[in-house]
């Protein structure tokens, strides 16, 4: 096996490369636009959100446990309805996202001991939106309680000193992201996304264009062995690939100021093998196709769009049914996604990720074996 036949190949695709600045430029930079474009659009933070309070109860207890709700900051108090039927209709037109609504008797029923009850109405066009809510408001109620807890027991504890404070206190603590923003989730997920989005479809484009013009013919009548030319078209492609990768992280990490908390050394590392199977996926589909706009919409439905649905980025794996879990199993970005929070969010090395890597490897050699397969197969 001789690696003189890659050199010409090499040579000339760099050279093809070189007189095409303007894609070349495309290339490196809209991933980058994209990961502006995504990390802001894809902000799975909510805040600043519209809230109705209809305070029945009008009592300083009443107004805390409103207040309660704009001190978190989450939420602006934007209208105060004097009815519910009023609060409702701004829930209809859109206008608030949140109504509360404190029933009259609420300060006396907490002065008594008693059960105290608000409704609260969530607009729940979007599900995930309306979940966090719902998890806002339930944090403040249960703040509110556990602070009336305590008011309550030092006020008993003045009159019987044997009295203690309750045996389990749950104190909450996040780990990775501790502040949970959002952009240290889709930033490091982006990564294999944009990846994948990009150099499988120049590869893809480079060979078809030759089949397009008809030069691919005479590749097909010289001695050149069929791994030699899909080497030498991975190698200038993979290249493109890195130096996406390198703007991208240099974005993530100075301008979203995503905290790289393992290896870089480890993740470039792990990246190669990756980055080798988006080339390759391209490799394998200019071998099924014949047309550059065939060619770019079988690119999108084999490595875009499952990098999107099936990587673990947009939707957890877990929460998907079986069927759809297993098949997530043929896209190598649901591998790569992992080491990419491993690395960025949990710090963790090789000894927990070396599984994903493995996979991700045995996956790459197979891609380039069929292309190197079906090349061959054009051959002859």
């Amino acid at each position: 096996m001789t690696w003189h036949g890659v050199l010409p190949i090499l040579k000339k695709e760099f050279r093809e490369i070189w007189r095409d600045p303007y894609t070349l430029s495309i290339a490196l930079l809209l991933p980058v636009a994209l990961l502006f474009l995504f990390a802001y659009a894809l902000n799975l933070d909510v805040k600043d959100i519209p809230l109705a309070v209809v305070d029945l109860d009008h009592t300083p207890e009443s107004r805390a446990y409103a207040q309660a709700l704009v001190n978190t900051g989450k939420f602006v108090l934007a209208y105060r309805p004097d009815s519910p039927e009023e609060a409702e209709d701004l829930l209809d037109r859109g206008q608030a996202q949140v109504v509360l609504i404190i029933p009259g008797g609420f300060a006396r029923a907490l002065r008594r001991g008693e059960t105290a009850q608000v409704q609260t109405l969530v607009d729940g066009t979007f599900p995930t939106s309306a979940r966090v809510v719902r998890a806002y408001v339930d944090a403040v109620n249960d703040a509110f309680l556990a602070e009336l807890a305590g008011e309550r027991l030092a006020a008993l504890q003045a009159v019987d000193r044997h009295l203690t404070a309750p045996a389990v206190v749950a104190i909450p603590q996040v780990r990775y992201n501790p502040a949970m923003r959002s952009e240290s989730f889709i930033v490091p997920g982006l990564i294999g996304v944009l990846l994948m989005a990009f150099p499988p479809l120049l590869a893809a484009l480079a060979i078809v264009r030759e089949k397009e013009h008809g030069s691919i013919q005479q590749i097909f009548v010289s001695p050149l062995r069929p791994w030699a030319f899909i080497v030498g078209k991975l190698l200038p492609y993979l290249l493109i690939a890195f130096g996406e990768l390198a703007l991208i992280l240099l974005a993530a990490r100075y301008w979203f100021r995503v905290p790289l908390q393992g290896s870089l050394a480890l993740f470039l590392l792990a990246s190669i093998p990756y980055a080798v199977s988006t080339v390759a996926i391209g490799l394998l589909v200019s071998t099924l196709t014949r047309t550059q706009v065939a060619a770019m919409l079988l690119a999108l439905v084999l490595t875009m769009m499952p990098s999107f649905l099936f990587s673990g980025f947009m939707f957890p794996i877990f929460t998907m049914p079986i069927a759809m879990q297993v098949y997530a199993y043929l896209f190598p970005a649901r591998y790569y996604t992992k080491i990419t929070y491993d690395v960025f969010l949990k710090g963790v090395g090789w000894e927990v990720w070396w599984p994903q890597l493995v996979v991700l490897t045995a996956y790459t050699l197979v891609i380039l074996v069929l292309a190197v397969w079906r090349f061959r197969k054009r051959v002859g």
